[in-house]
């Protein structure tokens, strides 16, 4: 169990303020949740839809925060999947029913009464954190605590919506952060040509992924050297779904992977014709976590991480919002940054 009943945590009071520090009592762990001491927390852009009030609130105050990694120090009376000390990792999905026809169908990440960290429960910008110990994944021993935390949102959301483009061999990634240069990786391991899309002039991330591997990055409104079999969006742009659907061959395939994205622009059906395909990514399943994790258990794909302080959480939120980060921002807990 934890040393202190007390933990430090950054809390979102409302949508379109900052986080602000609080200290907080040590939840304590019910049923099947475990509790997990934090050693390390993604920041994904989805928590800056969340604070800026792009996605309405589900829950007031809120610490944010859902690609978690920690260590179990507790757990509830029917907790027993996971062993003391064990690192564990905490994803977007928290839970889900189990009973839907979503869930019977293998397809929880639909299920219309799921819960996601760091939205409807809190998450990992703390010290602490409570988890389902059903929803979490041990983690690939390649990593270290920081460079796991973007595999669990960045990289299996990304792998999700990567999985729909199977037998695409140009693929385009529209905005190249922190899911785009992981799946990048894991297209170029497997053998597939990668082409990078970003905002106009950002010469800083067309740099990055040419560095990755990509055979060519430019401007989201250009138009690629070739047509791309599939294309996914990660810039949460309405817009580039037009662009993205002209740069397509016919049969292509444009996948939206964000859970949140501003409005698509009409758009002329001969965009469409040929038998293009739009369609969008919602969530994820344990599934998809196990498959991915598999994938990356050799460290095949690296991540590349800023990490910043509990306390810098805004400043961490901020440099994303601006495109300041190559790859992924990573909070770092005062204890867990001190340890050995």
């Amino acid at each position: 169990m934890p040393l202190s009943t007390q933990m430090s945590a950054m809390l979102l009071d409302a949508p379109g303020r900052p986080l602000r520090p609080a200290t907080l009592p040590v939840p304590q762990p019910q049923g099947r949740d475990i509790l997990i001491q934090v050693t390390a927390c993604a920041v994904c852009r989805t928590d800056l839809h969340i604070v800026d009030g792009e996605l309405a609130p589900h829950l007031q105050p809120l610490i944010p925060g859902h690609e978690i990694v920690g260590r179990v120090v507790g757990g509830g009376p029917q907790a027993g999947r996971f062993r003391p000390g064990q690192r564990v990792g905490v994803p977007w999905l928290g839970g889900s029913c189990g009973s839907c026809s979503y869930c019977r169908a293998g397809r929880e990440n639909l299920c219309e009464r799921a819960v996601f960290t760091g939205y409807d429960r809190h998450g990992g910008f703390a010290d602490y954190t409570l988890a389902d110990e059903r929803y979490c994944f041990a983690l690939p021993d390649a990593y270290d605590d920081p460079h796991a935390a973007p595999l669990l949102c960045a990289g299996l959301i990304g792998y999700r919506a990567y999985a729909m483009t199977a037998g695409a061999q140009r693929l385009g990634l529209y905005g190249f952060g922190a899911a785009a240069h992981l799946i990048a990786q894991l297209a170029l391991h497997q053998g597939r040509e990668v082409l990078a899309f970003t905002r106009a002039g950002d010469l800083r991330s067309q740099a990055f992924a040419r560095a990755l591997g990509a055979s060519w990055a430019g401007s989201a409104g250009q138009a690629p050297p070739a047509p791309l079999d599939a294309a996914i969006l990660f810039a949460p742009a309405g817009e580039l779904v037009p662009q993205a659907l002209a740069a397509s061959r016919k049969g292509g395939i444009v996948v939206c992977a964000g859970i949140h994205m501003s409005d698509i622009p009409s758009f002329p059906y001969a965009l469409l014709w040929g038998e293009r395909c739009l369609r969008s990514v919602a969530n994820l399943t344990r599934a998809d976590g196990e498959e991915f994790l598999r994938q990356v258990n050799h460290g095949e794909v690296a991540t590349a991480v800023s990490c910043y302080p509990l306390a810098a959480a805004n400043t961490a939120l901020d440099d994303l919002r601006h495109g300041r980060i190559d790859g992924a921002a990573v909070l770092v807990p005062a204890a867990a940054a001190g340890a050995p």
